[in-house]
């Protein structure tokens, strides 16, 4: 009897995500999650490999920003690497990038880094810049209609989290970051569906 044959199962995000990961680099440094806009929303450093502590926040649950919804991995869709020789220039790095990128939107730490000194201008540009989304997954959730909503759900994880597991100064500025997100996906959804308002008299170019 003719075994039977199944179709291969599909790549998964999940898949492609650890696929891209395994790209970033394991050096040591500061790394940027940043969502799908491109932008920053957490900095983090590692001394034993930038790769694997981001795999364990993306692609595991072993993360306290994940376990805490301080990040909604579902809004990462880029990781900038900035590799360092010493183990000494992470902390100064972390605390530049940190500065630099909260001052422009308020990020997602669970803790704020105070920079000592002025900021460079420009910044240092990352080592490596990984994409961990297809440009076609990219595409669909910066639809309004469906980034709205998902933040709306994430908010209320967050929300129920800190009533019900653990309130801290921290995660109630996560919540705040979160809310700002939200108010710029409300308004890029109210922009998506607004009518066509003609003014009295106005004819309709397609009669």
């Amino acid at each position: 009897m003719a075994r039977k044959t199944t179709a291969a199962r599909p790549e998964t995000s999940l898949t492609r995500r650890k696929a891209a990961l395994g790209t970033l680099t394991n050096e040591i440094g500061v790394y940027a999650l940043c969502d799908l806009d491109g932008d920053p929303i957490y900095v983090g450093q590692s001394e034993d490999g930038i790769r694997s502590r981001v795999q364990r926040h993306l692609t595991s649950a072993r993360s306290d920003i994940i376990a805490n919804r301080q990040v909604d991995v579902w809004e990462v869709a880029y990781v900038k690497a900035f590799t360092v020789t010493n183990v000494s220039d992470i902390g100064p790095l972390e605390a530049m990038l940190f500065s630099a990128f909260d001052a422009t939107k308020t990020l997602m730490n669970g803790s704020i880094l105070r920079y000592s000194g002025d900021l460079p201008d420009p910044l240092p540009l990352p080592s490596q810049m990984v994409q961990v989304l297809t440009d076609d997954e990219i595409k669909v959730r910066l639809d309004p209609s469906l980034r709205l909503p998902r933040q709306v759900e994430h908010i209320g994880r967050l929300i129920d989290h800190i009533l019900s597991v653990k309130d801290t100064a921290q995660l109630r500025r996560s919540l705040s970051a979160h809310f700002e997100r939200l108010n710029a996906y409300r308004h890029a959804f109210l922009e998506q569906g607004a009518p066509v308002v003609r003014k009295p008299g106005q004819l309709d170019e397609s009669g």
